[in-house]
């Protein structure tokens, strides 16, 4: 690959959301994991966790492990520090398993090189004046839907026929599914009103989206890769917000 002075890596992946923008009384806790390959100047993996749209942890493949990226997550970290120890090898543990799955998909999709995209986009929202509770669970292929998870049937949802093998394959994992549905409604709103507790006056301070309007369903988001600042940015298409990382 020729790199020009700024050489932007753009993947467009839309993605449905139901009430992804968070409203009053709602609060969010989002897992974006991204796996690239032939980016020889980006990072292998790179997963950002946001609580009520901001960064509260970062890894990637280069430094080996998470940091929290605010004073009130490295409160709670020193509190409990085998929260960190979870995160460090979810990191660890999601960087192999997105390296050898972007290898399986090229071979799907008869790709022998270039730049790939492997994403997953997985969190919970949970209202706490009506103690509802959403989860989801969705990947992403260079710029395309892959497969979602549908937590009302406890299936797989393939929208491509080369996810219809892997749609089959944890479709038959009862103890994946399981585990996926434990974690969207029961761990994941657990962790987030943790951290609601813990980051409450600085999330309040911060603000999130309170808009009453319900903005499109369909969310596309960007990932750009800069080759020479290695900076990437999270950018909702639809709508005002936009989020920056470094």
């Amino acid at each position: 690959i020729k790199y020009n002075a700024v050489c932007l890596l753009n993947n467009v992946w839309s993605q449905t959301l139901q009430n992804f923008v968070s409203f009053v009384g709602t609060h969010s806790l989002r897992f974006f994991y991204t796996g690239s390959y032939g980016v020889m100047t980006f990072p292998e993996f790179v997963g950002v966790v946001m609580v009520d749209e901001v960064e509260v942890i970062y890894c990637d493949s280069s430094i080996g492990g998470a940091e929290p990226k605010q004073d009130w997550m490295r409160k709670l970290i020193k509190d409990d520090p085998e929260h960190m120890d979870w995160y460090s090898n979810e990191c660890h543990t999601s960087h192999n398993t997105f390296k050898t799955t972007t290898e399986i998909l090229m071979q799907s999709f008869n790709q022998t090189g270039g730049v790939h995209i492997y994403q997953r986009m997985f969190g919970c929202e949970w209202d706490d004046e009506t103690a509802e509770v959403n989860g989801y669970d969705q990947y992403g292929y260079d710029g395309e839907d892959f497969i979602e998870f549908d937590l009302k049937t406890e299936t797989w949802i393939a929208p491509t026929p080369q996810a219809v093998t892997t749609k089959h394959k944890w479709d038959n994992d009862r103890a994946g599914l399981f585990y996926i549905k434990n974690y969207l409604t029961q761990v994941c709103p657990e962790w987030l009103k943790k951290y609601v507790n813990y980051g409450r006056s600085s999330l309040l301070r911060t603000g999130r989206i309170t808009s009453d309007v319900v903005l499109e369903r369909h969310v596309s988001l960007f990932l750009f890769a800069s080759c020479i600042t290695g900076v990437f940015i999270w950018r909702r298409r639809k709508g005002e917000e936009q989020m920056f990382y470094s």
